[in-house]
């Protein structure tokens, strides 16, 4: 069974930085493609940052890149999201999702078969 757990969400103030976590399990770590979305009250969910495996390729969104960095820990099966000078239009829940091993697109919501439960990031203004 394939598992997602995120974690280090909170409430932070405009400019300030927050690392996010995702935990993996029942899957490659190393090798599946891993990526982070986030969904605002109202919105649909959109892409933040993915990889395709460890050292693969690596996407961002244009109104992350630049402020946050994806990057794993394979010991540990854990993905990360740096995120550095926080805005208040990055509040919204942030969710970690896996998908199959040699998938290659990794920037939509269809690329992905199993999500995390989400954890929120609120910045105040």
């Amino acid at each position: 069974q394939v598992h997602l757990v995120e974690s280090g969400g909170g409430l932070v103030q405009t400019g300030d930085s927050l690392t996010l976590s995702c935990v993996l399990s029942g899957r490659p770590f190393s090798s599946s493609p891993m990526g982070w979305f986030r969904q605002a009250p109202g919105k649909e969910r959109e892409f933040v940052a993915a990889d395709t495996r460890s050292g693969g390729r690596i996407r961002y969104a244009t109104a992350v890149k630049g402020r946050f960095t994806i990057s794993r820990d394979n010991a540990k099966n854990t993905m990360f999201l740096q995120m550095n000078r926080l805005k208040p239009e990055d509040t919204a829940v942030y969710f970690c999702a896996s998908a199959r091993v040699g998938w290659e697109t990794i920037s939509n919501v269809q690329d992905y078969d199993y999500w995390g439960q989400g954890t929120q990031v609120t910045v105040s203004s």
